[in-house]
């Protein structure tokens, strides 16, 4: 069977104003010498006034502008693009001088339209991120690559792959009917060395466009995973600037060590809670549609250090904690447990929506009541309404921080609740809840989320897992 390797890379992959687009044509050439490859892309970074932002970032900015009555402007949009147009050849940069043209002019169109509603949401929104930054970015680099003697084409939205619900600004993937659209993109794959196309962007089956959440683009490279998995060999590559390691780096600056493997359990948990590893819900989404295959996180400036991701590991020989992390916006939503399962099953099948956590249950004045735990205080803030619905008397506590420690075999660590327990004690934070099973080899402590808490408990505990013993 052929091999296919889906590859993704981020904004910072591709560095402010294209800054590292030749790293990403060597490691192109590298995959395709023995795979297809489909390359998804995010939205580029830029320079502006002294500060790195995200292209996606400054188009968000130009819709409040235009929902402010302010005139929106796409001009930091394309400096930066002028600026990559200069690493295009001849041959190609009239084609791609075109090709920006009219994709902004289609964010310029929905912008306008945003500015004369005053009101900068759903199809509006979608449509001026994804042909200012995702979409655009992915022709940009077909008309890279092609300068670099690559054989590639890219994919066009009039037959894009991804269809998704009818949630436009947090939409969700639909595989059945993406399977009966993919048929043009794997024409594409089948005639090139290399198919690029947009992250984050989906449309309906009635042709509305849509977006993931923030960080989408990893869940695009997974649903085009999901859907070539069956016709090719097919695994998945997050280039990043660095394979995993045990804490995040700008937390933690000494003691890291390198996580080698993670298994899908691990890789989202970890994801969940605060890990910049790969959005969980492309895990889940690669779990819900019963597939198997390997993902692995490639440092681009080193291609040697590796983290792979797979559903069952190899044997396990070094710490069965492998990372310790962190999540700060989280909230509490206390309900009676009598009203819980109709709210679970409406976050389920109305919102799938599955960032949460179930914490152990307590009774009070006879009455038994269930805990929440949002890894994001904003979708709730933005869904109080909503979730109030289902118990009037329910609460919501906010500016709550959680700490986590990964490892699918972490009972076989000795004392690990005590010890890391007592070091939060010694770092002088409270701990508000705390909620170890064995079952799922979990451990999540709960701590006020004011200024420095959440880095003090990570630092505290990573320092004390390598002193800790196990089986």
């Amino acid at each position: 069977m052929t091999k296919l390797v889906v590859v993704k890379f981020g904004g910072s992959a591709i560095g402010p104003d294209g800054s590292t687009i030749p790293e990403i044509v060597k490691r192109i050439n590298d995959l395709k010498k023995d795979s297809k490859v489909i390359a998804v892309f995010s939205a580029p970074l830029t320079m502006h006034d002294g500060k790195m932002r995200s292209l996606t970032d400054v188009v968000l900015e130009q819709g409040r502008n235009a929902e402010s009555g302010i005139n929106p402007s796409l001009d930091i949009v394309k400096s930066t693009y002028q600026k990559i147009l200069e690493m295009i050849n001849s041959e190609n940069k009239e084609g791609c001088k075109n090709t920006i043209d009219s994709h902004l002019e289609k964010a310029q169109k929905a912008l306008d339209e945003a500015f004369r509603n005053k009101e900068f949401v759903d199809e509006i929104r979608s449509r001026a991120l994804a042909f200012s930054g995702e979409i655009l970015m992915s022709h940009v680099m077909n008309y890279v690559l092609r300068s670099n003697g690559i054989k590639t084409d890219a994919v066009g939205f009039d037959n894009w792959p991804i269809i998704t619900d009818n949630n436009i600004e947090s939409t969700n993937f639909l595989t059945p009917e993406s399977r009966e659209k993919m048929g043009k993109t794997a024409e594409l794959v089948e005639k090139n060395e290399v198919v690029t196309i947009g992250g984050f962007i989906g449309k309906t089956v009635d042709n509305v466009t849509t977006t993931y959440e923030r960080g989408g683009s990893d869940r695009t490279a997974a649903d085009l995973g999901i859907l070539f998995h069956k016709k090719y060999e097919t695994s998945i590559d997050f280039e990043k600037d660095s394979a995993v390691v045990s804490a995040d780096p700008k937390i933690v600056r000494s003691g890291l060590s390198q996580v080698i493997q993670l298994s899908y359990n691990e890789a989202r948990l970890a994801g969940m809670f605060g890990m910049k590893i790969l959005d969980p819900i492309a895990i889940k989404e690669i779990v819900e549609n019963g597939v198997d295959m390997p993902i692995t996180i490639t440092n681009m400036k080193n291609p040697e250090k590796v983290t792979t991701i797979k559903r069952a590991l190899d044997e396990q020989k070094g710490h069965p904690i492998k990372i310790v992390t962190g999540k700060e916006n989280c909230a509490i939503f206390r309900i009676e447990t009598s009203c819980i399962q109709k709210l679970l099953t409406s976050l389920e099948k109305d919102k799938r929506y599955s960032e949460f956590i179930i914490l152990s249950p307590f009774t009070k004045d006879g009455i038994e009541f269930s805990r929440i735990l949002f890894l994001d205080g904003d979708y709730v803030k933005r869904n109080e309404k909503y979730l109030l619905g289902f118990d009037s008397l329910a609460t919501i506590t906010y500016n709550r921080g959680v700490i986590t420690l990964i490892g699918d075999e972490m009972w076989r660590v000795q004392q690990v609740v005590s010890r890391t327990s007592t070091k939060i004690g010694e770092s002088g934070l409270n701990i508000l809840n705390m909620d170890a099973q064995e079952e799922t080899s979990r451990i999540i402590i709960v701590i006020e989320d004011v200024e420095d808490n959440i880095n003090k408990a990570i630092n505290a505990i990573h320092e004390e897992i390598s002193k800790i013993n196990f089986v």
